[in-house]
């Protein structure tokens, strides 16, 4: 995978979040406590003002970062273009969430 092109605004931290964001496959999804976890931190709100803050939307897939409990979450792009993009990644949705969320679920440390 290539670097992402250095922006002057971003932290050591959004970086790092983002790096990790690029390995989620398409048709997969995972957490905000799970990419904390993978950064060894318990800043799971810092990722998700990370993903917030992403100037790299469609380089960087954000929008396969949900809620622990498979709820589709914010997206910079507003709601339902995050389910449009999951929905063309093969993804179910019902009710805001995304369906059969452990079988999709992109678990860092199995990657």
């Amino acid at each position: 995978m290539k670097s992402l092109k250095p922006e002057p605004t971003l932290t050591p931290f959004q970086i790092r979040c983002y790096e990790l964001l690029k390995r989620i496959p398409e048709g997969r999804v995972t957490t905000y406590k799970a990419i904390a976890d993978a950064l060894g931190s318990k800043a799971y709100r810092a990722v998700g003002t990370a993903m917030a803050k992403n100037p790299y939307l469609i380089e960087v897939p954000c929008h396969r970062v949900v809620n622990s409990n498979g709820a589709i979450g914010h997206y910079a792009l507003g709601h339902e273009k995050k389910i449009e993009l999951l929905k063309q990644e093969g993804l179910e949705i019902k009710d805001s969430k995304v369906a059969d969320f452990e079988s999709v679920f992109f678990d860092f440390n199995e990657s």
